[in-house]
């Protein structure tokens, strides 16, 4: 449909947001609601834009480098970021312009997919194709990574919860891993009773939801507090 849809939850009622005429073929990937209500998208074919839920206003914007526009979080100080996986590296969209700003992850054609900030503003970035998850502190201007477990790792979804537990679905393996920051250490998460492809990642407190594309269901883990 190349727009953004809204469902009513109590209605069921659906509303269309269609992108401009002239911004055919944006191949529409993910959003989120920065802390004014308005929600911001990304678009693989090379764009990123915003809709305004209260007058309907679509705006779109050409991304730096063109395609691969990917993953998109708001922090808890109401910061925009995207990752271009194409490009291969993140962006801070300025609310007030549309601008974006790249920054450059110091490893080289990593493959930025996923993006997710944890509840002190790092964001939390899977590098698909460097097989890493690392965090950027855009206070400090610093950035880490970890290499996930296995030969091929290739790390897709990713998720943090309140914990600042990190949650990575890791395509090489066909796994869903959780990481603990604080001891810098993966593990696996137990039931997986086949391969699990899964390209998002979303949760509340306690609960992890997964989209697994491999076997089309979605997946549920619950952990004890």
């Amino acid at each position: 449909l190349n727009a953004v849809l809204r469902v009513d939850p109590a209605s069921l009622a659906i509303r269309s947001f269609p992108l401009p005429a002239n911004r055919a073929g944006a191949d529409l990937n993910t959003a989120t609601f920065d802390s004014a209500g308005v929600l911001w998208f990304t678009g693989q074919g090379g764009v990123y834009g915003r809709v305004d839920p209260g007058s309907g206003a679509v705006r779109v914007w050409d991304a730096p480098r063109g395609p691969g526009v990917y993953g998109i979080t708001t922090t808890p100080a109401g910061a925009v970021y995207f990752a271009s996986l194409a490009g291969s590296y993140i962006a801070r969209i300025d609310p007030a312009t549309g601008a974006a700003t790249v920054i450059e992850p110091p490893t080289p054609r990593q493959g930025a997919r996923r993006i997710w900030s944890d509840s002190q503003g790092g964001l939390w970035i899977s590098e698909f194709l460097a097989g890493h998850i690392a965090r950027f502190d855009a206070n400090k201007n610093t950035c880490r990574s970890w290499r996930l477990p296995g030969d091929r790792p290739e790390p897709y979804g990713l998720y943090i919860d309140q914990r600042d537990i990190v949650w990575v679905s890791d395509f090489g393996s066909g796994t869903l891993l959780r990481f603990d920051p604080a001891t810098g250490q993966f593990s696996h998460v137990t039931g997986q009773q086949s391969d699990v492809w899964i390209r998002q990642l979303l949760g509340r407190p306690g609960a992890v939801w997964g989209a697994d594309s491999a076997q089309n269901r979605l997946i549920r883990v619950t952990e004890q507090n």
